[in-house]
């Protein structure tokens, strides 16, 4: 931690103050010297915040790069459909962002006809680029598209904007004359007005951090304890504060972004029920104290074994937990649904009230398909949980699983645990 951050505020404070006073110094005898090095560095920064003109490049540069060249790209295949919309989308975003920059700013009576006239031009490019990303969008074959046309469309709204940056330029040439004719008039003006800042600046900086300084203790416990509290606060949301596990709040947000997420890709999701197996007995035996030591330990068997980053596990209430599985096939998801009922019992877990095993054991419901959009949001869960209910008809100590995720009553494609 290097020199500064190991001051305290109260001396980071006076040491800022220091800087900003000396820096306030050294600005204005620099300025009262060099007068004429000042005049050209002011000329220079007034050109350089030319925003019209840079905002209109960009327009200009957006229709090349972000619309034309992404069309070409796509009908060479060098790019997804996927990424010609987010490509498409973003560009059109962009040109309309800065448009609108670009005509909140002053504009004179007799300019507004042209800028209508351009707006409508984009407005009218930019509906016609819409078209074609719909069209892409709806699945449309991108390799159709017909460039000539859209080169026309992009060198018809370049050659609009053009106009307008030319036009652009030749005002600022003439703010500019107008600019230097007022220079010398207020160069004294300027000198003395500098001296007043300089000493105002000053004087309010002092006053500003002497209250700040005074407010120190106060301000960093304030800081601290809302750190803790929002963290505690975050945690408690998420979290169930017994098993350390995700709870159904964070599972309700987490499916319904996941099973969306699939979709767009088309990619696998497998969602797990679990249960533990004759577990009012095991409180009844043991009692509440051993029963959440038990969860506590079916809980750690699912952190042990779900490691990657998009594996989810919650405790959904009591003794019921679910897992959720995204670009997990149906082969490995059996395979984790035998190795978690396999890694439970090897804990050895003692449940003489269990009528299928001297151990605690857990019956699981498996459902595993391949994301499209005729998947509802919920028959994922009410098919893991028929599942369930499968595996205790099957004995318990196991899993059901099946890949037939329809709304009507499936064929069931059980695998029974060795």
């Amino acid at each position: 931690m290097n020199f500064i951050e190991t001051l305290k505020l109260k001396n980071k404070l006076f040491f800022i103050f220091i800087i900003i006073t000396l820096g306030l110094i050294i600005v204005g005898v620099m300025g009262a010297i060099n007068l004429n090095s000042m005049k050209k560095n002011l000329d220079s920064l007034y050109f350089g915040s030319l925003m019209p003109v840079v905002e209109l490049n960009k327009i200009a540069q957006t229709y090349h790069l972000g619309v034309a060249n992404t069309f070409y790209k796509a009908k060479n295949a060098q790019i997804t459909p996927y990424e010609v919309k987010s490509q498409i989308k973003t560009a059109i975003e962009t040109i309309e962002r800065e448009w609108k920059n670009y005509e909140s700013r002053f504009k004179r009576d007799y300019e507004l006809e042209y800028v209508e006239y351009a707006a409508a031009e984009i407005k009218d490019a930019n509906y016609y680029f819409y078209r074609i990303y719909e069209a892409v969008e709806q699945g449309s074959d991108i390799k159709k598209l017909l460039m000539g046309n859209i080169e026309k469309k992009v060198a018809h709204v370049h050659k609009v904007i053009n106009k307008l940056i030319t036009y652009e330029i030749e005002v600022a040439k003439q703010e500019r004359k107008n600019f230097l004719a007022l220079y010398d008039a207020i160069l004294v003006k300027v000198g003395s007005i500098l001296v007043m800042v300089i000493l105002g600046v000053m004087l309010i900086s002092f006053y500003v951090f002497k209250s700040i300084q005074s407010d120190q203790s106060a301000l960093e416990v304030a800081t601290k304890k809302l750190k803790v509290a929002n963290k505690k606060l975050e945690n408690a949301s998420y979290t169930d504060s017994l098993t350390g596990l995700h709870n159904r709040r964070y599972f309700n947000l987490v499916y319904d972004r996941e099973i969306k997420r699939a979709k767009r890709n088309n990619s696998n999701i497998t969602f797990m029920m679990l249960d533990i197996d004759y577990f009012k007995q095991y409180n009844d035996t043991y009692g509440h104290i051993e029963g959440d030591f038990a969860l506590k330990s079916v809980a750690k068997v699912f952190k042990d074994l779900l490691k990657r980053p998009s594996d989810f596990v919650f405790r959904l209430g009591g003794e019921e937990f679910g897992i959720l599985l995204t670009e997990v096939d149906e082969q490995n998801s059996a395979i984790i649904a035998k190795n978690i009922c396999d890694a439970l019992k090897a804990r050895e877990i003692k449940h003489e009230g269990s009528k299928i095993n001297e151990f605690l054991t857990l019956s699981i419901g498996v459902a595993c398909c391949v994301a499209d959009e005729a998947l509802g949001d919920e028959i994922l869960i009410s098919k893991a949980d028929e599942m369930l209910y499968k595996a205790k008809e099957n004995g318990r100590d196991g899993y059901a699983m099946t890949t037939d995720i329809s709304v009507a009553t499936p064929h069931i494609a059980e695998k029974a645990s060795a």
